[in-house]
């Protein structure tokens, strides 16, 4: 339609020439046509101005009335808006797809033939303690441990292995697999195995423990069993029966009291948060002072600093198996003429606290940490002719967190102990209220 426009107006103009010199006898027609042409000349150079000026900015609106290039510029305009549609939803899915990569529980590096470094998220970031900049180092120069490298320089990765990294003094276990992929390139996967070490390592002590626990009242048992069975009617005598008895039904509870705090701990560790119900803790702390003091024989001197109108939102049953807990280990560990301090109060800050205090034998700092692991004994001996199952502070401990709490453990070696439960304001509860 344009080309035939355009032949129009030189069809046009050479009939104005020829008619005009016809007319005048003179060159005057083709001067008119010269004319023209000039103004269709301009006219397209203008037009030609402005499609190249909007094809610097192709997105923004098209120029209109540009004669012969109206169809052509309406035509780009369509296929660019379609390209840049195409290209946003590019744009987006990579952008998708990298949040994702970054979001990972596991640590994604990729890499070049080389172990140089393109790209990693922030998972690897933290596991291989590496930055921003390291980007195109090469990786190997930055894990140097002979195991890692051993692996990297294998022709082939068909499994992964682990390695051991000690970022900012933090010695973790990863396990580390390389995986080739696209052309020349590496992915490199990382995964902290750190804590499924650690909680294997305290099954295996788990199992252990119990074993060794279990195995001496057993032994006495079936050594005891075994010499009333052998032993001929009569050379054993009454007296020395009863004795028998005495230490296997001795032997029995202690088993008893095991599996019986087991079980109490496993009920713990599964169990959701405790229950919300009001719970006098004065009354608990009441019975439990009369146990302390039955146990302590008059050997101790006690303080009670109790306020009767503070009470706990939480499980009767797990309190008071956390406040005996704490107040029999003070009498239980503190020698003959010590002094013991039992105090429940609030604080400033709107905590409710259990404390305990005694002047008894105290525990050295390396041991604090370890204490309210399970069967965790700082001296075994002393733990058994206590009798203690070793297990009391780990249920202790757990009895605070379903309540939202926290044990805390003060302690100098020969001085004496302080241990405390302190609970949340909002699991405190007045009497009155």
């Amino acid at each position: 339609m344009n080309r035939n426009r355009t032949l129009f107006v030189i069809l046009a103009a050479a009939v104005i020439a020829l008619f005009v010199q016809h007319l005048t006898g003179s060159a005057l027609g083709w001067v008119v046509a010269a004319v023209l042409f000039a103004w269709k000349w301009l006219q397209s150079h203008r037009q030609a101005q402005q499609v190249l000026e909007w094809s610097k900015q192709p997105l923004s609106p098209p120029p209109t009335g540009v004669g012969q290039w109206d169809s052509t510029v309406a035509n780009l305009y369509r296929y660019v808006q379609q390209q840049a549609r195409a290209l946003q939803e590019s744009e987006s899915s990579n952008q998708a797809i990298l949040s994702a990569a970054q979001a990972l529980p596991i640590g994604v590096m990729t890499l070049n033939q080389q172990f140089e470094i393109i790209w990693f998220n922030q998972t690897a970031q933290a596991l291989l303690d590496i930055q921003e900049q390291d980007i195109g180092k090469n990786l190997l120069q930055l894990l140097r441990g002979p195991e890692f490298v051993a692996y990297c320089q294998q022709s082939s990765w068909p499994d992964g292995t682990n390695i051991r990294h000690n970022p900012k003094g933090k010695e973790r276990t990863l396990r580390v697999r390389l995986v080739a992929y696209a052309q020349d390139q590496l992915m490199l996967t990382v995964r902290d195995l750190t804590q499924l070490e650690k909680l294997e390592t305290t099954r295996r002590d788990f199992v252990a423990n119990v074993s060794h626990e279990l195995r001496t009242p057993l032994t006495v048992l079936h050594g005891f069993l075994e010499t009333l069975n052998d032993t001929p009617e009569g050379v054993i005598s009454p007296e020395q029966r009863d004795h028998f008895m005495s230490l296997m039904l001795e032997q029995s509870t202690r088993m008893q009291s095991l599996v019986s705090d087991l079980l109490t701990l496993s009920n713990l560790e599964t169990a959701p948060s405790a229950e919300r119900t009001p719970v006098n803790m004065g009354a608990i702390i009441g019975s439990a002072q009369s146990q302390a003091e039955a146990l302590s024989a008059g050997h101790h001197t006690f303080e009670w600093v109790i306020d009767p109108e503070l009470q706990l939102l939480g499980a009767q049953s797990e309190l008071a198996s956390a406040v005996l807990n704490l107040v029999t280990n003070a009498v239980r560990y503190t020698p003959e003429g010590g002094h013991i301090t039992v105090k429940w109060q609030r604080d400033p800050d709107g905590r409710a606290s259990y404390r305990v205090t005694d002047t008894g034998i105290g525990i050295a700092t390396e041991h604090i940490p370890r204490l309210s692991e399970r069967f965790y004994r700082v001296d075994r001996g002393r733990s058994r002719d206590a009798g203690g199952t070793g297990l009391g502070l780990a249920i202790t401990k757990h009895v605070a967190m379903r309540h939202d709490g926290s044990m805390e453990i003060q302690s100098k070696l020969g001085e004496g102990s302080t241990f405390s439960l302190v609970f949340p304001p909002e699991r405190v509860a007045l009497h009155n209220s």
